[in-house]
């Protein structure tokens, strides 16, 4: 496997991200999408982990170089809901680009993994570019309250994983969004794991919940459903 920090073109500015190619040198092309605190250690282990698994996988610093600490909830809070809408966009809509362009990824169509707010982010690049994005895989992350994404736009199957004890994400929303998708017609599954709470993938363990036996479950379904849909 190789690792770099790559600079993409979005909307006439310069955007950067974490790039992991497999060893094979080839592979099918994934986003990953960032928690709360920014492009950290986290984030470059699940692109590497997706890596391991035979993807190309490109993590967009959507902070633009700023970083919270996994003690400084506060920082990583400010960091969120000061990070501009439109310019997330951009920069995962030219991370897109950028990915299906890289020598190394294989199709025309890209996956979409994030994290917290980064699984909220999922669904908004999948409605930002359906024309690219064929398989998306949120993680306790959703949109809520009155500014959601354009959920008609959305084409590509769904695979969510969410906490059962999450008070930023809770699982009576998941489940509400589930419904809402599936009676528009959408191909959506969002699994609320028992006993599981919020950021329970996360390699850090910055909340305390990290949960090694779903991580063993969960995270082959997850590069499986995947492998499907980039086939």
């Amino acid at each position: 496997m190789s690792t770099e920090m790559v600079e993409f073109p979005s909307n006439g500015n310069n955007a950067r991200g974490y790039l992991a190619v497999p060893e094979s040198g080839s592979g099918p092309g994934v986003i990953v999408v960032q928690e709360w605190w920014g492009l950290d250690s986290g984030i470059k282990e699940m692109a590497d982990r997706l890596a391991t698994a035979g993807f190309v996988a490109l993590a967009p610093d959507l902070y633009h170089g700023e970083l919270a600490a996994h003690d400084e909830m506060d920082k990583a809070g400010e960091l969120m809901n000061s990070l501009p809408a439109d310019r997330a966009g951009r920069d995962m809509s030219g991370a897109v680009d950028y990915l299906v362009e890289h020598e190394a990824t294989i199709g025309d169509g890209i996956g979409v993994v994030g994290f917290c707010m980064g699984g909220l982010l999922t669904f908004v690049l999948a409605s930002l570019r359906p024309d690219r994005v064929k398989v998306a895989v949120p993680f306790y992350g959703f949109p809520q309250g009155d500014d959601q994404p354009d959920y008609s736009a959305i084409t590509a199957p769904i695979q969510g994983h969410m906490a059962e004890h999450d008070d930023f994400f809770p699982p009576e929303a998941a489940r509400e969004l589930e419904a809402r998708l599936q009676a528009m017609g959408k191909d959506v599954t969002l699994t609320v794991h028992a006993g599981t709470g919020h950021a329970f993938m996360a390699p850090h363990n910055a909340l305390g919940t990290q949960n090694i036996e779903r991580i063993a479950a969960i995270w082959p379904q997850a590069t499986a459903f995947l492998h499907q849909h980039l086939a």
